[in-house]
């Protein structure tokens, strides 16, 4: 196994908003609290400690409690779990979609980032304990995004008509799906594991929550993982009041507009366009967004309406109906959890750079951001066949245009730059310019133009030039870019697009020993491994 590390912003696959955040740039700095780091921890813990409640702690492990009864986990997990009724016991955070079968690879690296990180901590810090905790969006309603994973090529998919909270669809109907992967699993040891994961989860199981906790419960219990499902009464109840302050303030709107205006003006792009009002209200099949007309409240695409004083019985009744959209999760999270640190990926730390001046008009501790650890998952013999092409692995994160010509430059036989050319013809029209300005304007115009053309003209034969060259070279050529199609799947990165089970497979539990033993998420540079 070999490890090297490409810095992000020279990969081309992240955002200047993401690198410049990365560098600390001066310009974005009044949009977060800390940096992470071990060392800003220290002041991180000692804010949130001061402003944590002892009764929200004990809702909190009460709640987690019930959310795992029937759940076979590790004695490291139970003791974590009872861990966060301590006043020393701080959380490390990272949140998912319920994609089917954990979705794309980087869920596993969100979930190694933030045990690797709750361990570090441990280590800085002894006299406190670090609990590394996912965050299931199982309130989210857009099923298109999730209801799929991709392996081996092939696009596995769950049809079925859905609606409202995901985290509450039935599983009925997932069974089919075991056919389709006893096929495209395979039949050796890992492949049947793989194949008994799923049947698992989504046989066994209700819903769709239920499911994803036991699978995700079932990969990284080890670790002491704690999995969190925000679709709780007992929790939203303790949310109960920013709900109402959003229901009749709409702080959220007013605040991150304001924060959003001064990023924009900087040059950087809004991630979330922030709501009047940032809820949602929600039952079996229905997420719809809660609007104001005038003095009343509607929920979109329904009958329902209330007035003010209806609305906030209707919350204080029945919090489990109020549903905090993307821009306000973040919020509902760290109200709920003793949490210093967020990781995600780089769309996410974007809205969460939107809303640091929120929190402080909530009187809430804004965490620390990290962005999680970024992997390309290579093997041995694709890193030997790089290297008998003389390609170092920074090169496959260019398009593959890009590649071509630059490995086209390289071992053409023939100089394919017409640069020397260029300054020839340049130092040429020189001598002409001086000539022409003993004339008109006219004759000086006539110049401008011809070495305009004549420059076109060369750029021109040097594409051809290149394109005959890559014709040639047509066979070396292919075996790079097939290396390169390998490793970023139609033109993306791997992580985004390929399912850990066409690792696990291969690899079986190493996979993860690997991951765990390789991720450092203080590191901030992409990471590719050769297994």
């Amino acid at each position: 196994m070999t490890k090297t590390t490409i810095p992000y912003a020279e990969t081309g696959y992240f955002s200047s908003f993401i690198c410049d955040y990365i560098r600390q740039k001066d310009a974005l700095q009044e949009f977060y609290h800390r940096y992470p780091s071990l060392e800003n921890a220290q002041a991180q813990l000692s804010e949130k400690e001061a402003c944590f409640s002892k009764a929200t702690r004990e809702t909190l492990v009460q709640s987690l409690q019930q959310q795992y009864k029937g759940v076979t986990t590790s004695q490291t997990t139970q003791d974590n779990i009872s861990a966060l009724a301590a006043p020393t016991t701080f959380t490390v955070t990272t949140g998912h979609q319920l994609n089917l079968f954990t979705g794309p690879l980087y869920f596993l690296y969100k979930i190694f980032s933030t045990i690797n990180l709750s361990e570090a901590l441990r280590k800085k810090y002894p006299d406190y304990h670090f609990v590394p905790v996912y965050w299931m969006a199982t309130e989210d309603h857009d099923f298109e995004e999730i209801n799929y994973f991709r392996t081996r090529g092939k696009k596995v998919a769950w049809e079925v008509a859905a609606s409202g909270p995901v985290g509450r669809l039935s599983t009925e109907g997932l069974q089919e799906l075991s056919t389709v992967l006893k096929k495209e699993f395979g039949s050796s040891d890992h492949a049947r594991q793989l194949l008994r994961w799923f049947e698992t989860g989504y046989v066994q199981h209700n819903t769709l929550a239920d499911a994803t906790r036991y699978i995700a419960n079932e990969l990284f219990k080890e670790y002491g993982l704690v999995i969190v499902d925000g679709d709780d009464t007992a929790l939203k109840s303790v949310f109960t009041p920013y709900a109402k302050q959003e229901l009749l303030e709409q702080t959220a709107f007013s605040e991150v507009s304001k924060t959003t205006e001064r990023l924009t003006s900087l040059g950087y792009p809004e991630q979330v366009h922030p709501r009047e009002i940032n809820l949602f209200y929600i039952k079996n099949g229905l997420r719809e967004r809660i609007v104001q007309r005038e003095d009343d409240f509607f929920v979109m695409d329904t009958e329902l309406r209330f007035t003010k004083e209806a609305l906030v019985k209707e919350l204080e009744d029945h919090p489990e109906r109020f549903s905090p959209n993307a821009l306000l999760r973040p919020l509902y999270q760290e109200v709920i959890l003793p949490n210093l640190c967020y990781i995600g990926g780089g769309g996410e730390l974007a809205y969460w750079l939107q809303l640091k001046a929120y929190f402080s008009t909530v009187s809430v501790p804004f965490p620390m951001l990290l962005l999680r650890n970024s992997v390309v998952l290579s093997s041995v013999k694709i890193a030997d066949k790089l290297q008998k092409l003389e390609v170092d692995m920074k090169s496959l994160f260019l398009p593959q245009h890009a590649l071509e010509t630059q490995h086209t430059r390289k071992i053409s036989s023939i100089d394919i730059d017409f640069s020397p050319q260029r300054k020839h013809l340049q130092e040429q029209f020189k001598a002409l310019y001086s000539l022409a300005e003993q004339t008109d304007a006219s004759f000086l115009g006539a110049v401008g133009a011809q070495e305009k053309k004549q420059l076109n003209g060369l750029d021109h034969l040097e594409k051809r030039l290149l394109k005959a060259q890559k014709r040639k070279l047509a066979d070396e050529l292919n075996r790079l870019t097939l290396l390169q199609d390998t490793l970023f799947p139609n033109g993306n990165l791997q992580e985004r697009t390929v399912n850990f089970s066409e690792f696990y497979e291969a690899y079986g539990p190493q996979l993860f020993e690997v991951l765990k033993a390789q991720l450092d998420p203080l590191e901030e540079e992409f990471t590719v491994l050769a297994l």
